[in-house]
């Protein structure tokens, strides 16, 4: 970028020369290269959206019951301790100041500093309890504690996420470092509203999120299989980027055992391990979800999306659809 151009913007020499920077920066940064982000592409995907963010600050005996649920919930102790009893698990779990837990499966649950304590059901904790998004029992003072529930609006959920455990902890002191700025810059949010409070607590729910889940995926090898897990094997995420990156190249199992740097064989035999599909049939169901995603825009012909997801013709792709989703793409779209 020259000299002359930022001059005619700050000096104001003519309109045609600040279009003519505009369009450059435009351009500069249209053509910088984005690295292939699996991990996003899913979440985008699934789309999260907040159901509820709030907190607890508890004092003396306390026990508080948690109904079933669909997608995600999450809690973590921002200070003091407490138990947490999952339905179906033979042992509860301890948690401490910055330990962070993950419940996917949606059971039924307990969270208590004293087991043998009666737990009071969350939907009978006293509306004047709450101020703000923070309810104080037994005055407070001793624990301070922070939850989100996630459900998905996207309709691959199953898919995508595959097999998670009951209980997903995040106990490690390296993972606590990385939580602790997202957990108290959210207890300020709701501890003392201010305006845009709302806006600011959904994205810190969804930063903790992701990264409760990043910090999942580098320690959870062999804890789970489904598409989610394939990022947390070093190798085969290496081929998961390359198929994201490109989705529409002629891919084949060579090439994408190249990519991770495995033979054919241990290469297919390991992904299917992780992921549960092998490698070409993930390729196929990622480029059908990514027609999903676009079919449901109804702003590009479905010749156009076939043609840029690798297929040669629209007969192929619609056939390749039909195949995995169950129906025409129109009908998709249609239906969507």
């Amino acid at each position: 970028m020259n000299a002359p151009l930022w001059q005619a913007w700050f000096h104001g020499d003519s309109n045609s020369r600040r279009y003519e920077l505009c369009l450059n920066i435009h351009i500069f940064f249209e053509n910088v290269p984005m690295l292939a982000d699996p991990l996003s592409d899913v979440l985008s995907l699934l789309k999260p959206h907040t159901y509820v963010v709030g907190g607890f600050d508890l004092g003396g005996d306390w026990s508080v019951q948690f109904e079933k649920h669909s997608g995600v919930k999450y809690y973590a102790l921002v200070s003091g301790s407490a138990w947490l009893a999952v339905e179906g698990e033979c042992n509860p779990i301890r948690l401490d100041a910055g330990d962070c837990v993950l419940l996917p499966n949606g059971r039924r649950f307990v969270i208590s500093n004293n087991l043998a304590f009666d737990p009071t059901p969350f939907e009978d904790l006293p509306e004047s309890g709450w101020n703000g998004g923070i309810i104080t029992m037994n005055g407070g003072g001793d624990t301070m504690m922070l939850g989100g529930h996630f459900d998905y609006s996207g309709p691959h959920t199953d898919m995508l996420l595959g097999t998670m455990p009951a209980v997903v902890g995040l106990r490690d002191e390296n993972d606590k470092a990385g939580l602790r700025w997202v957990l108290e810059r959210m207890r300020q949010e709701l501890s003392a509203a201010q305006p845009g409070t709302a806006l600011v607590v959904q994205h810190l729910a969804h930063l903790l999120l992701v990264q409760a889940l990043r910090l999942y995926l580098s320690h959870g090898t062999g804890r789970g299989a489904g598409w989610l897990f394939a990022l947390g094997d070093a190798k085969i995420a290496a081929a998961v980027e390359a198929i994201h990156a490109s989705p529409g190249a002629r891919w084949t199992l060579p090439a994408l055992a190249e990519k991770a740097g495995m033979s054919r064989s241990k290469f297919a035999a390991r992904f299917k391990a992780v992921s549960g599909s092998s490698p070409i049939d993930y390729l196929k169901r990622w480029r059908m979800l990514l027609a999903c995603e676009r079919l449901t825009r109804r702003n590009e012909p479905v010749s156009a999306i076939a043609l840029s997801l690798g297929y040669e013709s629209e007969a192929a792709f619609s056939t390749a659809f039909k195949r995995v989703m169950g129906c025409a793409p129109r009908t998709y779209a249609t239906r969507g």
